[in-house]
């Protein structure tokens, strides 16, 4: 089922957790299929040359844990460990890759909509001293709209992960091209990027931003953006030839910035460093906001 918050100029379609995509790296909680702006498609596939709903990332999908899930670590081959907001991933082998194909036992949800949102909870398994219970509202503004998180350490261990949203973006779905920019309120720091890819050139990195000179064919990706500050969590892209911006921004500090794209599609993504101790629960919550510009 597809659950739909609309009203005059937004529309967002959201799949329910257990159907539509299906993988086990992005959250299953709230998969933001589409937003519409005015009529105006603003998401986009993660590949267009190959389309598959269950595998593939789209619109604004997030996913916690990307570099070591909830208690990966310390399980055995063989054994069971948290993919948060997914459910249970099989360990087949020693090192975790985010792309790898896992047997996965589903976590337990439960979904509740209203007029103006949709709110879903992610109840886990108790497994290897790991639990716990994650809430995720997504809510409809005039001009925009809310991700509100709660996730509770209901376990007996620490939980120590991150969390981030892909934001699969393409004004109209049009490709990557001099008519977008990205901007950022903080000074982008190339030196001290981690991973600067960037192998036709066509990606250009200004001061506060970053444009194109052409369409990438390949993909490209910067990570470490801020250079180890912490700084607000937000970013804005802009398309002017429709003149129409999308503006994320987030009620936490990060210093771990990452841009990834490819002919048709550019991510930001801000990262949320999540420590929670047991008993204990950690809030925050990403607000998106879309608008013509003068």
């Amino acid at each position: 089922m597809t659950y739909i918050l609309k009203n005059n100029d937004l529309e967002i379609q959201i799949d329910d957790p257990l159907e539509g995509y299906s993988a086990a790296r992005f959250d299953w909680t709230g998969k933001i299929t589409t937003v519409k702006f005015q009529g105006l498609p603003l998401t986009i596939a993660e590949n267009i040359d190959y389309v598959d709903n269950a595998v593939l990332g789209k619109g604004f999908y997030n996913e916690f844990g990307i570099t070591s899930p909830l208690g990966f670590e310390e399980t055995s081959l063989g054994g069971w460990f948290h993919k948060i907001g997914v459910g249970l991933l099989k360990k087949e082998d020693p090192e975790y890759l985010f792309h790898r194909t896992y047997e996965t036992r589903p976590a337990k949800f439960m979904v509740v909509v209203g007029d103006d949102h949709i709110a879903i909870t992610c109840t886990s398994e108790m497994v290897n001293g790991y639990g716990y219970v994650l809430k995720k509202k997504i809510t409809l503004r005039e001009n925009g709209f809310t991700i509100d998180y709660m996730l509770r350490n209901v376990g007996q261990k620490e939980i120590k992960t991150d969390e981030y949203v892909h934001n699969f973006m393409a004004i109209n779905n049009e490709f990557m091209g001099s008519d977008y920019i990205l901007k950022f309120p903080f000074s982008l720091k190339p030196a001290l990027f981690g991973e600067y890819v960037n192998i036709e050139g066509k990606v250009v990195i200004g001061e506060n931003g970053i444009g194109f000179t052409g369409t990438p064919n390949d993909q490209f990706f910067f990570s470490n953006l801020p250079g180890n500050e912490r700084i607000g969590a937000s970013w804005e892209l802009q398309n002017l030839k429709h003149k129409v911006a999308i503006r994320g921004k987030a009620d936490f500090e990060t210093d771990k910035v990452n841009v990834w794209g490819w002919k048709h599609v550019i991510s930001p993504e801000l990262f949320f460093p999540i420590v929670i101790q047991p008993g204990e629960t950690s809030k925050w919550s990403r607000g998106y906001t879309i608008f013509r510009m003068a």
